[in-house]
C-alpha cells in the first residue's frame, strides 16, 4: 500500500511537470497563444469580469495582446443585438475563468497543468484498482504517456483537450466499479461535462451513458436505469436550450464565422465524399508523419497489439475501454473536419487516450517482455518531447506551427519511415500500405503470440497495490 501511494505521488508529478515546462513554449512565433486558444481566453475573462459570454468587449479592449500580440480576428458573427461570442463550449473559460483572473494566461495554463498530473495519477490508480495491472508495468505505461506528447502538450495548451480527459477517465472509473447512488451521479456528471467541454466529445459521452444504461439493465436495475434516462434527457433538453437561447442554434458553431460559416454542422465538411478520403486517417492518427500519435511517442504503436490482446482475452472491464476508445477514434477520423492544423498533433484523439493508456498498460502486466517494450518505446518519446521543449524554450519551434521542424536526429530518422498525408505522392501510399501490413502483424502479435510469450515468461513480479 505504501508503494501505491509514492507511485501516485511520482506519476502526479510526472504529469505535472511534464506539462508546465511547456509554459514558456510559443504557440506560433506571432502569438504566445493561437487557434482557439485566445478566444477561449478571452471567454474567460468575460465570465469572470462580467458574467457573460459576450466578448465583443474584452475583444474591442485588445484584452488579448498578452498573449496574442498581433491584432486578433473574431472567430464568431457579431449578433445583431452587438453581442460578440466565440463558437465554442462554454465550459473550459468557466473552468478557467478564476485561474484566468488570478493569473491572467499563465494561470489558466498552470491550473491545466494541475489537471495532467490529476490525470496520470488517476490514470495510476485506475490501472491498478479497476484492471489489476502490477503496480510497476501501471507505473511504467502511465508515466512515459503523461511525460511525453500529446498528453502532456495538451496540460499546457488552453483547449477543452484535458478536461476531458479527466471527464472520460471519471467515466472509466465509475462503469468498472459498482454502480450506487454516487456511481449513477459521478456516471451523469461525466457525460453532461464532457458534452460542454466539446460537441466533438458528445459521441464518447454518450457511449459511456450506454455502457452504463445497459449495465444496469443486465443487472436487474430497472429503477436506476430509469433513473439516469431521464437525469441525462433532462440534461439534454437543457444543453439544446441553453444553446437555442445563447447561440441561436444547437451548437456554439450557429455563431461560428471561420470554421463553420455554414452553421452548426458545416463544421464536419458538407462534401459526403470526403468520408472515404478521410478513411486513411484510420491508420493516418498514429503514423501520420507530423500529426500521428506514434511520430512523436513511438509507444502509442503499442495500442495494436494491447487492443488486439484485450479483445481476445476480455478482462474484467474491456469493453468499456474498447468501445470508448473506438468512439473517440472515429470521430477523430470521419467527423473532424480535419487531423491537421494550426495545433500539437494528436488534438481530436487526446479525450480518448486515457482508455488507451489503460489499454496498453493492461497488455504491459502480461509479461516482462512487455514492460521492458513499453518502457524502451517510452523513453524515446520522452526524450523527443524533452528535445522539443528545450527548442522551444529556445524559440526554435513552437508548439501549433513549426514543430515538425525540430532538429531532433531521432524524429528525423524516424520520420522518413512514416507516410505523409499532407502531401499525397507515390512514396505516401507504399508506405501507407507497408503500415497497413504492420499493423495487421502487431494485431496478429498482441492476439496469439503474446499468450506464447506470458506461458514462457510468466507473470510480472511487482509489488501489489492490494
Amino acid at each position: 500500500m505504501k508503494a501505491f501511494r509514492w507511485a501516485m505521488v511520482v506519476v502526479t508529478l510526472v504529469g505535472t511537470f511534464a506539462a508546465a515546462a511547456a509554459l514558456p513554449v510559443r504557440s506560433s512565433r506571432l502569438a504566445r497563444a493561437t487557434g482557439d486558444e485566445p478566444h477561449y481566453l478571452l471567454t474567460a475573462m468575460s465570465i469572470a469580469e462580467d458574467r457573460s459570454l459576450d466578448i465583443s468587449d474584452e475583444h474591442a479592449a485588445r484584452r488579448y495582446l498578452p498573449f496574442h500580440e498581433r491584432n486578433l480576428k473574431p472567430q464568431g458573427k457579431a449578433l445583431e443585438d452587438g453581442r460578440l461570442l466565440s463558437p465554442h463550449e462554454p465550459m473550459l473559460p468557466a473552468l478557467l475563468a478564476v485561474p484566468v483572473a488570478v493569473g491572467g494566461w499563465v494561470g489558466a495554463r498552470v491550473a491545466l497543468a494541475v489537471l495532467a498530473g490529476a490525470l496520470a495519477g488517476l490514470l495510476l490508480w485506475t490501472a491498478v484498482r479497476r484492471f489489476d495491472v502490477p503496480l510497476g508495468p501501471a507505473v511504467v505505461a502511465v508515466a512515459v504517456f503523461a511525460g511525453s506528447a500529446p498528453i502532456a502538450v495538451y496540460g499546457s495548451q488552453i483547449y477543452p483537450e484535458m478536461p476531458a480527459a479527466l471527464a472520460l477517465t471519471a467515466g472509466l472509473i465509475v462503469l468498472t466499479g459498482p454502480l450506487g447512488n454516487w456511481g449513477l451521479a459521478g456516471l451523469a456528471s461525466s457525460v453532461v461535462l464532457l458534452a460542454w467541454l466539446g460537441t466533438k466529445f458528445i459521441p464518447v459521452a454518450a457511449v459511456l451513458a450506454a455502457i452504463g444504461l445497459i449495465r444496469l439493465v443486465k443487472a436487474g436495475m430497472l429503477r436506476q436505469s430509469l433513473a439516469l434516462t431521464a437525469v441525462l434527457a433532462l440534461a439534454g433538453i437543457g444543453y439544446l436550450g441553453a444553446h437555442r437561447a445563447w447561440y441561436g442554434g444547437f451548437t456554439p458553431y450557429a455563431v461560428g464565422a471561420v470554421n463553420a460559416p455554414g452553421g452548426d454542422l458545416s463544421v464536419i465538411g458538407e462534401n459526403p465524399g470526403l468520408l472515404w478520403g478521410r478513411s486513411l486517417r484510420l491508420i493516418g492518427l498514429l503514423v501520420d508523419r507530423s500529426f500521428g500519435l506514434a511520430a512523436w511517442q513511438p509507444a502509442w504503436l503499442l495500442v495494436i497489439p494491447a487492443l488486439a490482446f484485450i479483445l481476445r482475452r476480455r478482462p474484467v472491464g474491456w469493453e468499456v475501454l474498447f468501445w470508448t476508445l473506438l468512439a473517440g477514434w472515429l470521430t477523430a477520423a470521419f467527423i473532424a473536419l480535419t487531423m491537421h492544423g494550426w495545433w500539437w498533433p494528436g488534438r481530436q484523439l487526446v479525450v480518448v487516450l486515457p482508455a488507451a493508456v489503460l489499454i496498453i498498460a493492461r497488455w504491459a502486466g502480461t509479461s516482462r517482455w512487455a514492460t521492458r517494450l513499453t518502457a524502451v518505446l517510452g523513453i524515446m518519446g520522452s526524450i523527443t518531447y524533452v528535445w522539443i521543449l528545450a527548442e522551444g524554450w529556445r524559440t526554435k519551434i513552437t508548439f501549433a506551427v513549426d514543430f515538425a521542424e525540430t532538429a531532433n536526429p531521432v524524429y528525423r530518422l524516424w520520420s522518413t519511415l512514416l507516410p505523409d498525408y499532407t502531401a499525397i505522392s507515390g512514396s505516401t501510399w507504399v508506405r501507407h500500405v507497408l503500415w497497413v501490413a504492420a499493423a495487421g502483424l502487431l494485431t496478429a502479435a498482441g492476439a496469439g503470440w503474446m499468450a506464447t510469450l506470458r506461458q514462457r515468461n510468466g507473470p510480472v513480479a511487482t509489488t501489489s497495490a492490494r
